[in-house]
C-alpha cells in the first residue's frame, strides 16, 4: 500500500518548490483537497490564494499583505497573470479535466498552468507540473477516511472511530456500558468498512452495534473478543496478536490501529501493511521483527501454538 502521511507530503511539497516555474502571481486550488495544497504553496511562495470560482469571479482568498502588495489585490485579474492550479492528486484525470473545460469556457486572460502533487503512472502529459509519481493502491492520510479501499480494510474502534475508554471507565461494567453508549465518534468514515475488528467483549456487541447504527458507522463484519470478561481477557495475552490473527485470515488489504505498539503486532503476525493513528505512519511487517521484543513475556504476546489456535479461531469468525 502507497501511503502519503501529511507531514511527508509536507516534504514533498518543500522539495517541489525549486522545480515549479519562475514568476507565479497567483495559487489556485480545486476543491476540496487542491485547497490544502493551494494554501501551503500560496504561504511558501509569499502568493495571493483563490478556488477555480474566485478565478473565474476574480475573487482572491482573504489575507494578510502579500509580499508588501496591500492594496494591490485588486488589480489582480485585470491583466495576463501566471497561474498555477493546482490538486492533491490526479488518478483518472477526470475532475482535472472538468476544471479545464470550466476555465477554458471563461475565456480568462491568464496563462494557465496545471499541477498535481501526485499522480498514477501513464497521467504524467495530463498536467504541466507534478510533484511525484504515485501508484495504486494508495491512501492519503487528509482523505483516507472516504477511501473506497475502506471496504477492503479491517479497523480497530476505539481508538479510530472513537477515544479509548479512560481507566475510570474502563471498569468492564456500568460505567464502560455508558461509556459505549455515549462516547462521541472520532471520525465516521463515509463508505463501508470490510471488517471491525477490535478488542471489545462479544457481551457488549449489542451496544457496539447500536452505537454504529446511531451515527452511520456501516461495516460488513464486526469481529470481538470472546472472553467472559476483562480479566480473562487479559490473561489470555497480546490485543495486537488477536487483531494480526484475524487481519491474515481475511482477504483485508489495510489495517487501521490506534497503537503503535498494536500496529507493530498485527504487521508482525500477519505480514501486512498497517495504518497506525497514534503516529499516522504505515507500519511495514519488514520492519518489525528488529523492533519487537523477542520474548513472549516482554512484549505480552502469545506462545506458537497459541497464536495457530488464534489463527484457525480467527478463521472461523470471519466465515459466518
Amino acid at each position: 500500500m502507497n501511503y502519503r502521511s501529511v507531514a511527508s507530503m509536507n516534504r514533498d511539497i518543500l522539495s517541489w518548490l525549486e522545480r515549479l516555474p519562475r514568476g507565479l502571481e497567483l495559487i489556485v486550488g480545486i476543491p476540496r483537497s487542491g485547497l490544502f495544497i493551494a494554501n501551503l504553496l500560496a504561504l511558501y511562495l509569499d502568493l495571493p490564494l483563490t478556488d477555480v470560482d474566485g478565478l473565474i469571479t476574480g475573487r482572491v482568498i482573504e489575507s494578510g499583505p502579500v509580499r508588501g502588495r496591500a492594496g494591490q489585490l485588486d488589480g489582480l485579474f485585470s491583466t495576463n497573470r501566471k497561474v498555477l492550479v493546482v490538486d492533491d492528486s490526479l488518478s483518472s484525470g477526470s475532475s482535472m479535466r472538468k476544471v479545464r473545460e470550466r476555465i477554458a469556457a471563461a475565456e480568462l486572460p491568464h496563462k494557465i498552468l496545471y499541477s498535481a502533487v501526485y499522480i498514477v503512472p501513464g497521467r504524467e502529459t495530463e498536467v504541466d507540473y507534478y510533484c511525484d509519481v504515485l501508484p495504486h493502491p494508495r491512501i492519503l492520510e487528509w482523505n483516507f477516511r472516504n477511501n473506497s479501499w475502506l471496504q477492503h480494510a479491517c479497523m480497530d474502534i476505539d481508538g479510530v472511530l472513537c477515544r479509548d475508554p479512560t481507566e475510570h471507565e474502563n471498569d468492564d461494567g456500568p460505567r464502560y456500558r455508558r461509556f459505549i453508549q455515549k462516547v462521541p465518534p472520532k471520525i465516521i468514515p463515509s463508505v463501508a468498512i470490510g471488517w471491525l475488528v477490535t478488542c471489545r467483549l462479544e457481551k457488549y456487541r449489542t451496544l457496539t452495534e447500536h452505537w454504529l447504527e446511531k451515527h452511520g458507522i456501516k461495516y460488513r463484519e464486526l469481529v470481538m473478543m470472546d472472553y467472559p470478561d476483562m480479566e480473562a481477557r487479559r490473561a489470555a495475552g497480546s490485543y495486537g496478536t488477536f487483531k494480526g490473527t484475524v487481519y491474515k485470515a481475511t482477504n483485508a488489504e489495510l489495517f487501521i490501529e490506534s497503537s503503535l505498539r498494536q500496529a507493530f503486532e498485527i504487521a508482525h503476525i500477519s505480514g501486512r501493511d498497517v495504518l497506525c493513528m497514534e503516529t499516522m505512519e504505515m507500519v511495514r511487517s519488514g520492519a518489525v521483527i528488529s523492533r519487537l521484543p523477542t520474548t513472549p513475556s516482554a512484549s505480552g504476546g502469545l506462545a506458537h501454538d497459541s497464536v495457530r489456535r488464534l489463527l484457525r479461531f480467527a478463521r472461523r469468525l470471519v466465515k459466518k
